[in-house]
């Protein structure tokens, strides 16, 4: 028989810990001497997460689009190439935030045509308090593309539960099982899971929740914003992150950490991401930050190869123009 490949997709919604968790798992199957590849897919044109892994780690890139949608086609080549390349024990695929899952979980599995692989497991991080914060808020696409990434998991991650009380936190766990009955809930701060759940991981048959079954539950949740419930094959199909936007921007010199500090933790609320690599001005260091929902984190990084200094954005319908003025003042304010 031919062996199969084991497939693992990680889901979730922008800046709810999908890369702290590939790292993590990347770290368990090496230790355990398996050899893991990943594919990283982003939506902008630029990935800054691939710098968090390590460079014995097999990877490719699919950049520019959504591995659910425009560039699904890629997938099968880039799994065919990985497996001919590095002979991996597992793939894990990073799918980018606004990845609707169950195409995504079709793009892998017409990749098995091309090559033998098997899907073991959909892994959907949930951010506690953005989750719930939508929740409330009850309509809009971010909110549905949300509901879709639990109801289509194997496995939840009930991830950032430090930053909601217990009462909330009690409230958003029972959301998830609302949802997606079938799936195991952890409740995770930093995506710390146990060593057994990662063993399983490679052991669970992934069999997501069907089109009808999304479609049934979401009749009682209609709203007129939401435009993305009919199958690939069915005419009029939409992408639910059709209202998404990428910018990057390119620094040209080192800059003011404090001075982009105080900017990024200002950004509007509808710039959900933000990511990138500059260097520090007062000291030359190589930093590589990571921002979501107010929140920024900030890590000294000795890049290999060149590494340009960028940052990338992504959002909801924000202004461009108006992002790229900010940034500029913060280089001039160098330049004086």
């Amino acid at each position: 028989m031919t062996t199969k490949v084991p497939i693992v997709i990680l889901s979730g919604f922008l800046g709810s810990g999908k890369t702290t968790l590939l790292t993590k798992m990347l770290q368990f199957y090496t230790s355990r001497q398996l050899t893991p590849a990943v594919i990283m897919n982003e939506v902008g044109d630029v990935n800054l997460d691939g710098l968090l892994v390590g460079e014995d780690i097999a990877m490719r890139e699919m950049l520019s689009g959504c591995i659910c949608c425009s560039i699904s086609g890629d997938l099968g080549l880039e799994i065919r190439d990985l497996i001919q390349e590095a002979s991996p024990d597992l793939i894990l695929v990073e799918a980018t935030g606004v990845a609707n899952p169950m195409e995504t979980f079709d793009a892998v599995t017409d990749a098995a045509i091309l090559i033998p692989i098997e899907m073991h497991a959909m892994v959907s991080v949930v951010d506690a308090n953005h989750f719930l914060h939508w929740h409330r808020k009850g309509k809009g696409r971010t909110y549905h593309l949300m509901m879709d990434q639990i109801r289509c998991a194997s496995i939840l991650l009930l991830n950032k539960s430090d930053l909601i009380s217990p009462a909330e936190l009690d409230e958003t766990r029972q959301l998830l099982v609302k949802l997606n009955p079938h799936a195991a809930v952890h409740v995770t701060t930093y995506c710390q899971i146990e060593d057994e759940l990662l063993e399983q991981v490679l052991e669970i048959p992934t069999r997501p929740i069907a089109y009808e079954d999304i479609q049934k539950n979401d009749h009682a949740a209609t709203s007129s914003d939401h435009d993305h419930h009919s199958s690939p094959e069915q005419p009029g199909h939409h992408h639910t992150h059709s209202h998404v936007m990428a910018y990057t921007y390119y620094f040209e010199q080192p800059i003011d950490q404090e001075s982009f500090t105080n900017m990024i933790t200002q950004l509007p609320e509808h710039i959900y991401r933000a990511k990138g690599v500059y260097t520090a001005a007062d000291t030359g260091e190589r930093m590589l930050f990571q921002y979501a929902y107010q929140k920024v984190d900030t890590f000294r990084i000795n890049p290999q190869g060149k590494v340009e200094d960028v940052a990338a954005f992504i959002g909801e319908q924000f202004s461009k123009d108006s992002l790229k003025k900010q940034l500029d003042e913060i280089t001039s304010y160098r330049k004086m």
